[in-house]
């Protein structure tokens, strides 16, 4: 299941809307033949990329799966009948499906005489690449990281504006790699005309991730003509309005989007309740003046902040970074 759960880090981004699953098909000797994740949409699930590369060992084999086998024919056929054709004995998978219109894959395999186990690893495998899917299938709505990049202070910017760069190489190159598994990135139009930023996911080596977020835009003003959000790069989306919902109907497909703006936007999506997780890129920096990282101006007494609860802390190089999750009553 670690490796299945591996694998499904290749799927993020790519399959969305659909959930990204990796898959593993083992020999009837229980030698790993064949792993895989789901493709793009209409493209084949993890179980059938994992299938095909087993080839004829799947016959008496087992697979072990992030999420129950789909049991319903859309784009592509059920996973649990081609799992029943290929001749696999045993099915272990982490997740029960939560969508109805898919579930069912577990009844349909054990009625086939396959041996079914469903739990395994799953709080392990609800914090992976499945976790802005589920919160999805939950909430109606994508899971929302508020990324935030800052001086020890608190600052994001020195007094005269000057912010490049605040972090350095290894978080830049973090940030980097984690555009390349969302949905859309969101900045406001006083960052896209202040910075003009391009919001492209990009290597070390200075080359693109295969997957671009699409690039969203909120506010009344215009992108100009030269700017290089109009260039190379996700689809460049508009949101003429300052109401983060807006942002949300926009990306009605979206899984995991990702807001990169500025104070005033951060502060928009925090006092909308629309911010889920924040990531904080602490560099070891002292500015002592410039722009916070955050303005609510729906916060006026300590009563009233945001609580979060820490879940993880990376050290990047000599940064760190902070992953909160937020706390709602």
């Amino acid at each position: 299941m670690a490796t299945a759960l591996a694998e499904s880090a290749g799927a993020q981004g790519l399959s969305s809307p659909n959930p990204p699953v990796g898959a593993v098909v083992l020999d009837a000797e229980g030698r790993i033949a064949g792993a895989g994740h789901t493709r793009e949409p209409g493209g084949p699930h993890a179980e059938i990329v994992a299938l095909a590369q087993a080839g004829p060992a799947a016959a008496g084999g087992t697979a072990v799966v992030t999420l129950e086998p789909c049991n319903h024919t859309g784009r592509t056929g059920p996973c649990s009948r081609a799992l029943i054709d290929a001749g696999i004995a045993a099915v272990h998978y982490a997740i029960a499906d939560p969508n109805p219109q898919a579930a069912g894959g577990a009844e349909t395999l054990r009625a086939a005489g396959v041996a079914v186990t469903g739990g395994v690893l799953a709080d392990e495998v609800s914090r992976g690449p499945l976790r802005p899917w589920l919160f999805r299938q939950q909430h109606g709505r994508p899971l929302i990281t508020l990324k935030l990049a800052a001086a020890a202070d608190g600052r994001i910017a020195a007094p005269d504006g000057t912010s490049r760069w605040i972090t350095g190489p290894a978080a830049r190159e973090h940030a980097h790699a984690q555009r390349a598994r969302i949905d859309a990135i969101v900045v406001g139009t006083g960052t896209a005309l202040a910075d003009d930023p391009a919001l492209t996911a990009r290597r070390a080596d200075g080359g693109d991730h295969p997957h671009q977020p699409a690039r969203v835009v909120l506010g009344h003003r215009e992108v100009p003509a030269g700017a290089r959000l109009r260039g190379p790069g996700g689809p460049l989306i508009d949101v003429r309005s300052h109401d983060p919902h807006a942002v949300l109907a926009a990306l009605p497909d979206a899984l995991w989007v990702l807001v990169e703006g500025g104070p005033t936007v951060a502060g928009a999506f925090l006092a909308a309740g629309l911010v889920d997780h924040v990531q904080l890129y602490q560099a070891p920096v002292l500015l002592g003046g410039g722009a916070a990282a955050v303005d609510d101006a729906s916060v006026t007494t300590l009563a009233q902040a945001t609580r979060m609860r820490r879940e993880a802390v990376t050290e990047l190089g000599d940064d760190l970074l902070i992953d909160f999750a937020i706390e709602r009553g």
